[in-house]
């Protein structure tokens, strides 16, 4: 089994083979991101501590963290997901991928140097390789190099210096993202200036609008208005002709009928009054 031990302080790894088992017998049933000691790898590696970051199979399959097993899994992998990488939107795949407890079945180890032990690594802890880029994000330059924000990141931020036969050299730095300059405030304020007398206007035509919805709207209420009271009148005029026109014949047959019907004396006998007689006064009772 090959062990490839990295070590990121310094930017270096190595590889080293080993068909000893019982050297790997330590590194099986231990699962990834779990620490190891290095002094059964041999006098060179004590003191150091490891951890393990992952590793492949004899297939090529690659270990994936969370999936409690030695064996191999196939997995439905989408976005986001590790030891995947997706080629249109949305895009979802079933793959294979190895557990992340080690076994005997890995071709390939990864270990991370945690802690540096007392003697050193030829390769691993005796040169440096620096990063050949460094953060471009005006925060993260800061974080770096420990900065306040009244220091310039632009000095502080990486370069690298190309070289090229019969030509002289030159050096390249990364465009500062996020980096705050009077011309950014300037812009900033600009475009805040802007949306208030974008908003500004609009009030002004929105009232306008109204105020001209309000006078259409008067102006059809008093329109309506006025017909209605034109139709009210004319029907007021039309029904009181009406009335007029057919109460004056009524009234002239009614005189003329009156004239014309006679006066006959009443011949009927009149029917004589009678009187009731008077009952008699009574006579008082007489005392002796």
């Amino acid at each position: 089994m090959k062990i490839n031990i990295a070590n990121p302080s310094r930017g270096t790894q190595k590889i080293i083979e080993v068909d000893d088992e019982n050297i790997l017998r330590n590194f099986y049933d231990r699962r990834m991101a779990q620490e190891v000691k290095g002094d059964f790898l041999g006098q060179a590696y004590a003191g150091y501590v490891f951890r393990i970051s992952g590793g492949n199979d004899k297939q090529g399959f690659p270990m994936k963290q969370g999936v409690l097993t030695t064996g191999r899994v196939r997995l439905l992998f989408s976005e986001g997901h590790t030891c995947y990488r997706t080629r249109k939107t949305g895009e979802k795949k079933r793959k294979s991928v190895r557990g992340s407890i080690v076994s005997s079945e890995l071709s390939v180890l990864n270990l991370t140097v945690v802690k540096q032990g007392v003697a050193d690594i030829e390769g691993l802890t005796t040169k440096s390789n620096p990063a050949r880029r460094g953060p471009k994000r005006a925060s993260k330059i800061r974080k770096l190099f420990n900065m306040d924000k009244k220091d310039n990141v632009s000095d502080y931020v990486i370069r690298r210096r190309i070289a090229k036969e019969g030509q002289k050299a030159y050096f390249k730095a990364p465009k500062i993202q996020r980096l705050i300059t009077p011309d950014r405030l300037a812009r900033k304020r600009h475009a805040r200036s802007e949306l208030k007398a974008r908003y500004t206007k609009k009030k002004v035509e929105a009232e306008a609008y109204n105020k001209l919805i309000q006078a259409k709207y008067k102006e059809a209420k008093e329109k309506r208005a006025a017909l209605l009271n034109k139709r009210r009148s004319a029907s007021m005029r039309k029904s009181a002709t009406t009335t007029a026109t057919t109460a004056t014949p009524t009234t002239t047959a009614t005189t003329a009928t009156t004239a014309k019907k006679p006066v006959v004396a009443s011949t009927a006998k009149q029917p004589k009054a009678t009187t009731k007689p008077q009952p008699a006064p009574s006579k008082a009772p007489s005392t002796k």
